[in-house]
């Protein structure tokens, strides 16, 4: 189960989407998730979708990597989609009992939901997957400087996204190990209800969290003992610089906006049904 989580972690290989200038990734998972939210029809999340596979082919990570992160989020997903269809209201009820109404709209509601959130999920990995932690920081200072002028400290919130990202495989690994000691020891984390699977959480997380805390101790330590002092006077050894493929994503992300606002007018204002008026 923990090492489904793969969501923040680095894949390394050589493919267009690595080579490509932080700032622009930012950007595009940036506007792939405003997209999927402004996306209303059937031709809109074929787009998105159609893009999302285009992009995790070119970035070369396996199909079964970026999926397998998913697991891990079953429940959530499970859990987001009952709720929607347990309380969402519509004209074409199937359903009702006590306080829970069931109803089409509510269930193609919850697909939808679903849908929408495991594209948002897997489009914002391909981020994390095609940039390393320093990478994410150096395009995240780069992108929000102009702050700086009027004194947000863009640097170090760029530094603790950037240890956060590397704290997430140290944390895994580290929460497997534990794991393993424990189930050695005769701990149960499978079987039982939920209350039971929670008491069993306990001796997972208190060891997990004494971990952490003394490897955040120790890097504090370390940035101290290399004069770390924030991001006043600091130089980059590697300065980010926009090259003709960055300027080519650029493009195609802009044709990508247009393609899903225009789908958005076809499909509604034109031909007048959304996604739900295609099913019901």
């Amino acid at each position: 189960m923990i090492r489904d989580i793969t969501i923040g972690q680095y894949y390394q290989a050589d493919s267009v989407v690595h080579r490509l200038d932080p700032r622009v990734k930012l950007m595009a998972t940036l506007v792939y998730i405003i997209s999927l939210f402004v996306a209303d029809s059937i031709l809109g999340y074929a787009i998105a979708t159609v893009f999302l596979i285009v992009s995790v082919k070119l970035s070369k990570v396996p199909v079964s990597y970026v999926l397998r992160g998913l697991k891990s989020l079953i429940f959530i997903l499970v859990f987001s989609a009952s709720f929607i269809v347990l309380f969402s209201k519509g004209d074409n009820m199937l359903a009702k009992f006590w306080i829970f109404t069931i109803s089409v709209e509510g269930i193609f509601n919850a697909i939808e939901m679903v849908f929408r959130l495991m594209l948002l999920l897997v489009g914002s990995s391909i981020m994390t997957f095609t940039t390393t932690p320093t990478d994410i920081a150096d395009g995240l200072e780069k992108a929000f400087g102009p702050l700086k002028k009027i004194k947000v400290p863009v640097h170090e919130m760029s530094m603790m996204i950037s240890i956060a990202f590397r704290f997430i495989p140290i944390l895994i690994e580290e929460t497997d190990k534990i794991m393993k000691a424990q189930i050695a020891r005769g701990a149960d984390f499978e079987t039982g209800g939920i209350i039971k699977k929670a008491k069993g959480l306990i001796p997972l997380l208190v060891p997990l969290i004494i971990s952490s805390i003394k490897r955040a101790l120790d890097l504090a330590t370390a940035m101290e003992a290399r004069c770390y002092r924030g991001g006043e006077g600091r130089t980059k050894m590697k300065p980010l610089t926009y090259k003709e493929i960055d300027h080519n994503a650029y493009m195609i992300l802009i044709f990508y906006v247009v393609i899903i606002i225009g789908s958005n007018m076809l499909m509604n204002d034109v031909l007048g049904f959304s996604v739900m008026k295609f099913f019901v």
